[in-house]
Protein backbone atom coordinates (compact mmCIF):
# COMPACT_ATOMS: atom_id res chain seq x y z
CA UNK A 1 0.00 0.00 0.00
CA UNK A 2 2.91 2.38 0.77
CA UNK A 3 4.53 1.75 -2.65
CA UNK A 4 1.28 2.53 -4.46
CA UNK A 5 0.96 5.87 -2.66
CA UNK A 6 4.59 6.70 -3.51
CA UNK A 7 4.01 5.98 -7.20
CA UNK A 8 0.85 8.10 -7.15
CA UNK A 9 2.76 11.03 -5.70
CA UNK A 10 5.50 10.64 -8.36
CA UNK A 11 2.92 10.67 -11.18
CA UNK A 12 1.29 13.83 -9.83
CA UNK A 13 4.66 15.59 -9.59
CA UNK A 14 5.63 14.56 -13.07
CA UNK A 15 2.38 15.91 -14.57
CA UNK A 16 2.75 19.18 -12.70
CA UNK A 17 6.30 19.57 -13.93
CA UNK A 18 5.29 18.98 -17.54
CA UNK A 19 2.53 21.63 -17.36
CA UNK A 20 4.59 24.26 -15.51
CA UNK A 21 7.81 23.74 -17.32
CA UNK A 22 10.01 24.30 -14.30
CA UNK A 23 8.88 22.87 -11.00
CA UNK A 24 8.83 25.36 -8.18
CA UNK A 25 8.64 22.67 -5.42
CA UNK A 26 11.50 20.72 -3.89
CA UNK A 27 10.75 17.07 -4.67
CA UNK A 28 12.72 15.83 -1.67
CA UNK A 29 10.76 18.10 0.65
CA UNK A 30 7.48 16.89 -0.77
CA UNK A 31 8.46 13.26 -0.26
CA UNK A 32 9.64 14.01 3.28
CA UNK A 33 6.32 15.68 4.12
CA UNK A 34 4.39 12.77 2.62
CA UNK A 35 6.45 10.39 4.71
CA UNK A 36 5.64 12.34 7.90
CA UNK A 37 1.93 12.27 7.08
CA UNK A 38 2.03 8.50 6.58
CA UNK A 39 3.85 8.01 9.89
CA UNK A 40 1.27 10.11 11.80
CA UNK A 41 -1.54 8.20 10.13
CA UNK A 42 0.01 4.87 11.11
CA UNK A 43 0.59 6.01 14.70
CA UNK A 44 -3.06 7.10 15.06
CA UNK A 45 -4.28 3.74 13.74
CA UNK A 46 -1.89 1.88 16.02
CA UNK A 47 -3.03 3.90 19.07
CA UNK A 48 -6.68 3.21 18.35
CA UNK A 49 -5.96 -0.50 18.02
CA UNK A 50 -4.07 -0.57 21.33
CA UNK A 51 -6.92 1.23 23.10
CA UNK A 52 -9.45 -1.26 21.77
CA UNK A 53 -7.30 -4.18 22.90
CA UNK A 54 -6.77 -2.64 26.35
CA UNK A 55 -10.49 -2.08 26.76
CA UNK A 56 -11.17 -5.67 25.87
CA UNK A 57 -8.59 -6.86 28.40
CA UNK A 58 -10.14 -4.76 31.18
CA UNK A 59 -13.59 -6.14 30.42
CA UNK A 60 -12.33 -9.71 30.39
CA UNK A 61 -10.31 -9.20 33.57
CA UNK A 62 -13.39 -7.93 35.39
CA UNK A 63 -15.33 -11.10 34.57
CA UNK A 64 -14.58 -14.42 36.18
CA UNK A 65 -16.07 -17.80 35.30
CA UNK A 66 -19.42 -18.40 36.97
CA UNK A 67 -19.98 -14.72 37.87
CA UNK A 68 -21.70 -11.87 36.14
CA UNK A 69 -21.22 -8.21 36.63
CA UNK A 70 -23.54 -6.82 39.30
CA UNK A 71 -24.62 -3.23 39.94
CA UNK A 72 -23.44 -1.59 43.18
CA UNK A 73 -25.48 -2.64 46.20
CA UNK A 74 -28.19 -0.21 47.17
CA UNK A 75 -27.87 1.65 50.44
CA UNK A 76 -29.28 -0.30 53.35
CA UNK A 77 -32.86 0.58 54.17
CA UNK A 78 -33.55 2.58 57.34
CA UNK A 79 -34.62 0.85 60.50
CA UNK A 80 -38.10 -0.60 60.18
CA UNK A 81 -40.90 1.30 61.84
CA UNK A 82 -43.93 -0.90 62.46
CA UNK A 83 -46.89 1.40 62.07
CA UNK A 84 -50.44 0.35 62.63
CA UNK A 85 -51.70 3.68 61.33
CA UNK A 86 -54.71 4.04 59.11
CA UNK A 87 -57.13 3.81 62.03
CA UNK A 88 -57.19 7.57 62.45
CA UNK A 89 -56.42 7.26 66.18
CA UNK A 90 -53.10 9.07 65.99
CA UNK A 91 -54.76 12.09 64.37
CA UNK A 92 -57.48 12.15 67.02
CA UNK A 93 -54.94 11.84 69.83
CA UNK A 94 -52.75 14.59 68.34
CA UNK A 95 -55.78 16.86 68.41
CA UNK A 96 -56.01 16.41 72.20
CA UNK A 97 -52.34 17.19 72.85
CA UNK A 98 -50.42 20.47 73.05
CA UNK A 99 -48.81 21.48 69.75
CA UNK A 100 -45.29 21.26 71.22
CA UNK A 101 -45.71 17.59 72.22
CA UNK A 102 -44.09 16.36 69.00
CA UNK A 103 -44.94 14.14 66.03
CA UNK A 104 -47.38 11.36 66.94
CA UNK A 105 -47.24 7.94 65.25
CA UNK A 106 -49.27 4.91 66.20
CA UNK A 107 -47.02 1.85 66.58
CA UNK A 108 -47.21 -1.77 67.64
CA UNK A 109 -44.84 -2.35 70.56
CA UNK A 110 -45.08 -6.18 70.29
CA UNK A 111 -43.95 -5.91 66.67
CA UNK A 112 -41.09 -3.61 67.63
CA UNK A 113 -39.71 -5.33 70.71
CA UNK A 114 -40.72 -8.95 70.08
CA UNK A 115 -40.86 -9.11 66.25
CA UNK A 116 -44.44 -10.34 66.55
CA UNK A 117 -46.56 -10.43 63.43
CA UNK A 118 -49.51 -8.09 62.99
CA UNK A 119 -52.14 -10.76 63.68
CA UNK A 120 -50.70 -11.84 67.03
CA UNK A 121 -49.91 -8.28 68.13
CA UNK A 122 -53.45 -7.00 67.57
CA UNK A 123 -55.42 -7.03 70.81
CA UNK A 124 -59.05 -8.10 70.83
CA UNK A 125 -59.75 -6.65 74.28
CA UNK A 126 -59.16 -3.00 73.40
CA UNK A 127 -61.83 -1.14 75.30
CA UNK A 128 -61.25 2.51 74.42
CA UNK A 129 -61.61 4.37 71.16
CA UNK A 130 -58.01 5.66 71.43
CA UNK A 131 -56.42 2.58 72.99
CA UNK A 132 -52.97 1.93 71.56
CA UNK A 133 -49.28 2.76 71.67
CA UNK A 134 -48.00 5.98 70.15
CA UNK A 135 -44.42 6.99 69.42
CA UNK A 136 -43.71 10.64 70.15
CA UNK A 137 -40.80 12.09 68.16
CA UNK A 138 -39.30 15.30 69.51
CA UNK A 139 -35.85 16.91 69.62
CA UNK A 140 -34.19 13.85 68.06
CA UNK A 141 -35.60 11.41 70.62
CA UNK A 142 -38.53 8.98 70.73
CA UNK A 143 -40.87 8.58 73.69
CA UNK A 144 -44.19 6.77 74.00
CA UNK A 145 -47.75 7.25 75.12
CA UNK A 146 -49.63 4.03 75.88
CA UNK A 147 -53.37 4.26 76.45
CA UNK A 148 -55.40 1.33 77.78
CA UNK A 149 -59.02 1.20 78.96
CA UNK A 150 -59.96 -1.97 80.87
CA UNK A 151 -63.42 -3.03 81.98
CA UNK A 152 -64.34 -4.65 85.28
CA UNK A 153 -64.25 -8.22 83.92
CA UNK A 154 -60.78 -7.84 82.47
CA UNK A 155 -59.42 -6.38 85.70
CA UNK A 156 -61.01 -9.02 87.90
CA UNK A 157 -59.61 -11.79 85.69
CA UNK A 158 -56.07 -10.46 86.19
CA UNK A 159 -56.24 -9.06 89.72
CA UNK A 160 -59.39 -10.28 91.46
CA UNK A 161 -58.45 -8.66 94.76
CA UNK A 162 -58.04 -5.15 93.37
CA UNK A 163 -60.60 -2.45 93.98
CA UNK A 164 -59.35 0.60 92.06
CA UNK A 165 -61.94 2.98 93.51
CA UNK A 166 -61.04 2.26 97.10
CA UNK A 167 -57.40 1.18 97.07
CA UNK A 168 -54.73 3.78 97.72
CA UNK A 169 -51.81 3.09 95.40
CA UNK A 170 -49.73 5.81 97.02
CA UNK A 171 -49.92 4.08 100.41
CA UNK A 172 -48.71 0.70 99.16
CA UNK A 173 -45.27 -0.10 100.52
CA UNK A 174 -44.61 -3.28 98.50
CA UNK A 175 -44.62 -1.20 95.31
CA UNK A 176 -43.18 2.23 96.08
CA UNK A 177 -44.35 4.96 93.70
CA UNK A 178 -42.38 8.21 93.57
CA UNK A 179 -44.24 11.51 93.70
CA UNK A 180 -47.55 9.67 93.94
CA UNK A 181 -50.70 11.80 94.15
CA UNK A 182 -54.23 10.44 94.60
CA UNK A 183 -57.26 12.61 93.83
CA UNK A 184 -60.93 12.00 94.47
CA UNK A 185 -62.81 13.63 91.61
CA UNK A 186 -66.45 14.36 90.93
CA UNK A 187 -68.78 11.60 89.71
CA UNK A 188 -67.07 9.13 92.04
CA UNK A 189 -63.86 8.97 90.03
CA UNK A 190 -60.39 8.47 91.46
CA UNK A 191 -57.23 9.66 89.70
CA UNK A 192 -53.73 8.56 90.69
CA UNK A 193 -50.52 9.79 89.04
CA UNK A 194 -47.00 8.71 89.96
CA UNK A 195 -43.49 8.60 88.56
CA UNK A 196 -41.57 5.47 87.68
CA UNK A 197 -37.79 5.41 88.27
CA UNK A 198 -35.40 5.88 85.34
CA UNK A 199 -34.15 2.82 83.48
CA UNK A 200 -36.37 0.18 85.09
CA UNK A 201 -36.02 -3.18 83.35
CA UNK A 202 -39.00 -4.75 81.68
CA UNK A 203 -36.99 -7.78 80.54
CA UNK A 204 -33.40 -8.91 80.12
CA UNK A 205 -33.14 -7.09 76.79
CA UNK A 206 -35.47 -4.13 77.33
CA UNK A 207 -35.14 -1.18 79.70
CA UNK A 208 -37.67 1.64 79.92
CA UNK A 209 -36.69 5.16 80.82
CA UNK A 210 -38.41 7.54 83.20
CA UNK A 211 -42.19 7.38 83.09
CA UNK A 212 -45.25 9.10 84.46
CA UNK A 213 -48.19 6.76 84.97
CA UNK A 214 -51.79 7.81 85.30
CA UNK A 215 -54.69 5.64 86.48
CA UNK A 216 -58.28 6.85 86.36
CA UNK A 217 -60.81 4.60 88.14
CA UNK A 218 -64.38 5.05 86.91
CA UNK A 219 -67.60 4.35 88.88
CA UNK A 220 -68.69 1.58 86.50
CA UNK A 221 -65.60 -0.48 87.34
CA UNK A 222 -63.53 0.44 84.30
CA UNK A 223 -59.99 1.80 84.68
CA UNK A 224 -58.08 3.99 82.23
CA UNK A 225 -54.27 3.75 82.19
CA UNK A 226 -51.81 6.10 80.48
CA UNK A 227 -48.07 5.48 80.43
CA UNK A 228 -46.14 8.64 79.58
CA UNK A 229 -42.62 7.34 78.89
CA UNK A 230 -39.31 8.80 77.74
CA UNK A 231 -38.80 5.62 75.68
CA UNK A 232 -36.87 2.38 75.94
CA UNK A 233 -33.45 0.95 75.19
CA UNK A 234 -33.05 -2.41 73.52
CA UNK A 235 -34.29 -4.42 70.58
CA UNK A 236 -36.67 -2.44 68.36
CA UNK A 237 -35.57 0.93 69.71
CA UNK A 238 -36.64 3.68 67.29
CA UNK A 239 -34.35 6.37 68.63
CA UNK A 240 -32.72 7.88 71.73
CA UNK A 241 -34.75 8.43 74.85
CA UNK A 242 -36.43 11.78 75.36
CA UNK A 243 -34.94 13.95 78.09
CA UNK A 244 -38.35 14.17 79.78
CA UNK A 245 -41.66 12.28 79.27
CA UNK A 246 -43.71 13.50 76.30
CA UNK A 247 -46.26 15.10 78.64
CA UNK A 248 -45.74 16.96 81.89
CA UNK A 249 -47.72 15.87 84.93
CA UNK A 250 -50.24 18.66 84.33
CA UNK A 251 -50.60 17.74 80.64
CA UNK A 252 -51.01 14.05 81.53
CA UNK A 253 -53.77 14.93 84.00
CA UNK A 254 -55.54 16.99 81.35
CA UNK A 255 -55.34 14.16 78.80
CA UNK A 256 -56.53 11.36 81.07
CA UNK A 257 -59.67 13.35 81.91
CA UNK A 258 -60.68 13.72 78.27
CA UNK A 259 -64.01 12.06 77.50
CA UNK A 260 -62.72 10.69 74.18
CA UNK A 261 -60.41 8.28 76.02
CA UNK A 262 -63.23 6.54 77.90
CA UNK A 263 -65.48 6.28 74.85
CA UNK A 264 -66.06 2.65 73.94
CA UNK A 265 -64.09 1.29 71.02
CA UNK A 266 -66.50 1.00 68.05
CA UNK A 267 -65.66 -2.60 67.10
Amino acid sequence: MNDARTDEVRDLLARAAEQAGHPSLDTAAVFAKASRVRRRHCLVLAGAALAAVAGGLVTVAGMTPGKTERPPAAASSPARTELTGGSGREQKLAGLLPAETGKIEEVSLPMLVKDADLASSTSDDSGGALDGSYAVRRDGGVGYLRITLRDRAQLEAKTPDRHPLTEDLCAQTETPRAECVREKLSENRVLTIWRQPREHNDSATLAWGEELTGQLALPDGRVLFIHDSTGFRGHGQLGPLLRTPPLTRTQLRTLILQAELVTANPV
